[in-house]
């Protein structure tokens, strides 16, 4: 099997059967974003521990399947994780999807992401792609400066991740 047929199966199947789907509570932030381009939608929202830890993202939406599947990958990623690594998982996304085919991606750090590698090659498709993981990052952003300590897993000021 091509790996390019492979990497679509797994959009393809984060699209059918999403991991994340449907808004939970707790949470700590709610986004909403819209791609005004193509009027793909996600609703997310995040809930931080007090140790730090990513423990739920959650989310609703409509669009292209490039850009529910993302958001779905984006769940199984950063759950578990500190807000710190989350953020790197996602400028790591952001950096592979944004190089317009110079950037290979690492599937150690971003797992079935790497299935999006493809779209860098498709300017238009990138912003479909990157909805849900800029979603997230903006909750993050929210969550931290509304917080009144930031510990060592914030690794202090966040930065929107550049698209």
């Amino acid at each position: 099997m091509r790996m390019e047929q492979m990497y679509q199966e797994v959009i393809l199947d984060h699209y059918k059967h999403p991991h994340g789907r449907g808004l939970r509570e707790p949470f700590g932030a709610e986004v909403h974003h819209v791609n005004p381009t193509c009027g793909d939608e996600v609703t997310l929202r995040v809930h931080i521990s007090d140790d730090g830890t990513v423990d739920d993202v959650s989310y609703d939406g409509q669009g292209c399947s490039i850009s529910q599947a993302s958001t779905s990958v984006l769940t199984d990623q950063v759950v578990g994780q500190s807000v710190g690594d989350a953020l790197k998982i996602v400028e790591s996304f952001n950096e592979m999807v944004g190089s317009r085919g110079t950037v290979e991606g690492d599937e150690e750090v971003i797992g079935d992401g790497i299935a999006f590698a493809g779209v860098s090659k498709y300017p238009a498709r990138v912003k479909c792609a990157l909805l849900g993981w800029m979603a997230f990052n903006d909750a993050v952003v929210r969550i931290v400066d509304e917080s009144p300590t930031q510990n060592e897993n914030t690794a202090g000021p966040v930065e929107p991740a550049r698209s």
